[in-house]
Order: C-alpha cells, then structure tokens, then sequence
C-alpha cells in the first residue's frame, strides 16, 4: 500500500468487552491480537493509524471519559497516532475524521474494529461514499450474536456485502 493509506481501528473500548456473560466478543481476544498485528505492520511501514472512539451519554458502557470509554488497554497505542472522537456510528458525521483524513492525504482506508453491524459498517459505507477505496480487514472487526443471529453469521453476512463495495482481506494477507 502507499503512504495514502491509514489503518482504522472503530470503538475497540474497554465497554465493548465488558459483559462477557451477556455480550461476548466474537472471538474477542483474538480480534485484539489480529489488530494488534495490523498496528505493527501499519507502524513498520510509516502508515498513520487513526483510533476512533465513541461517546455515549453517562449511562452507557462507553460513556465518556468513564472507564469503559477507553481504548481498550491490550492495543499498542503510540505517539503520533490520531484518535477521532464520535457520537454516531459513522466516524465521518460530526467528526474532524475527513479534515485529518484530507490534511494527511489520505485517499485509502484499512478498517478494522467493532461493531461490525454498526459503526464499522456505518464508516465503510459513508467511506466509499466519499470516494476513499476501502479494505475491510475480514477477520479484525467483531461484534456480539442479536436478533436470533449469531456473532458470526452476522460478520459473515456483512464481509459479504463488504466486498460488494470493497476490498476484502485477511489480516495475515493484508500489507501495507
């Protein structure tokens, strides 16, 4: 990839992982691992990683500035690396993302992260919708089975639309 890439990393928060009993992470610990691999390969090759966090009111597990609103620990963070505050599922609306995004030149997005079904498709779509070519990274984003689905139907369906719009690619495949 070229140095108009940058890897996302959506709402992967402390609160996401928080109740494991009602709400496990599909495949959570590994999903941490895997993004933590693409952070690595990002910041070996100078490719600006990009956090997004969301913000939800003080009654939310993602509450901010509440334990649970950050950036879940296991993640390497370093300095340099931009983090986008939202409210909304897509990290495009209300957001400076697309200010950064065009001060950077960045032209091409590498994302990873949680919910699948919400913000990681929200900002995949709004993405493409704004003429950014998109990879999602297949098995680095997660969310939680609802609505008679499981976790993994629900990933699956959405890789599926996913590459319908853009580029698809494992995390061991993915280089930057």
């Amino acid at each position: 990839m070229s140095k108009e890439t940058a890897l996302m990393v959506i709402d992967v928060q402390v609160g996401m992982y928080m109740f494991p009993e009602e709400y496990p992470v599909f495949e959570g610990e590994q999903l941490l691992e895997r993004i933590n691999l693409l952070l690595a390969k990002a910041r070996e090759n100078e490719t600006p990683v990009i956090f997004v966090q969301h913000n939800e009111d003080e009654e939310g597990p993602l509450a901010t500035r509440s334990p649970g609103w950050e950036i879940h620990p296991a993640l390497v963070q370093a300095a340099g690396d931009l983090i986008v505050q939202k409210f909304e599922p897509d990290a495009f609306h209300e957001t400076n993302l697309q200010q950064e995004l065009e001060a950077r030149g960045i032209k091409k997005l590498v994302l990873t992260g949680m919910q699948t079904d919400y913000c990681v498709n929200a900002t995949c779509w709004r993405a493409v919708d704004l003429g950014y070519e998109v990879t999602v990274v297949a098995d680095a984003h997660s969310t939680f089975g609802q609505g008679g689905r499981t976790a993994e139907q629900i990933i699956a369906e959405h890789n599926e639309a996913f590459g319908q719009i853009a580029v698809l690619k494992e995390t061991a495949a993915l280089e930057f």
